[in-house]
């Protein structure tokens, strides 16, 4: 296995990864802690889908994916924390007010999970954000203490995963997700 990690700037890739079977289905493209959430919540169906290619477009793009072997295989996806509702969320707290990166989704396809991906995914979106010029890349996972994680709910990521990609925990959180606190996890990139 041949993992490379790349900016998302190829929509037909990002689509693969995050897109639904059907066109008309309202997933979440990854767009829940991206935009507004009155804009999240109008965008149905196609639209969700046509507003991540303009995403995909933009400089710098809205995160990275993983191959193998030229397939699209992972997703992460980071930006300026200021661009996102991280900015503005009351139960994630601001340690300082560097322009840091927030790290919030990390999703693998099925059938390519439980191979090491994540830890690829975590390392490229931090080589993307250092590349973009990010002081700090934050991510706020699932502090699971190793108990089982539902699918669904992983994409904030696990503690553990962030600490062996040399996060440090910054602070506790009032958010929880799937039944487990997430956590504050820093990673100093200066």
């Amino acid at each position: 296995m041949t993992i490379e990690v790349r900016p998302a700037s190829v929509f037909e890739d990002v689509r693969q990864v995050l897109g639904p079977k059907s066109p008309t289905a309202n997933v979440c493209w990854c767009l829940s802690y991206r935009i507004p959430s009155r804009l999240n919540n109008e965008l149905r169906g196609p639209d969700r889908g046509e507003y991540v290619a303009g995403l995909c477009r933009a400089d710098p793009p809205p995160g990275v994916l993983a191959y193998d072997g030229g397939e699209p295989v992972g997703w992460a996806a980071v930006a300026p924390r200021s661009e996102t509702s991280f900015a503005r969320n009351r139960k994630i707290p601001h340690v300082d007010d560097l322009p840091v990166w927030s790290l919030w989704c990390v999703r693998v396809r099925p059938g390519h999970r439980k191979s090491g991906l994540s830890h690829h995914l975590i390392a490229g979106a931090v080589a993307f954000a250092r590349a973009q010029g990010a002081p700090v890349v934050e991510a706020y996972p699932l502090d699971n203490g190793g108990a089982r994680v539902d699918l669904t709910m992983a994409y904030a990521g696990l503690r553990a995963n962030f600490e062996r990609a040399g996060f440090t925990h910054a602070a506790d959180t009032t958010s929880v997700l799937a039944g487990h606190p997430r956590v504050l996890m820093r990673l100093d990139l200066r």
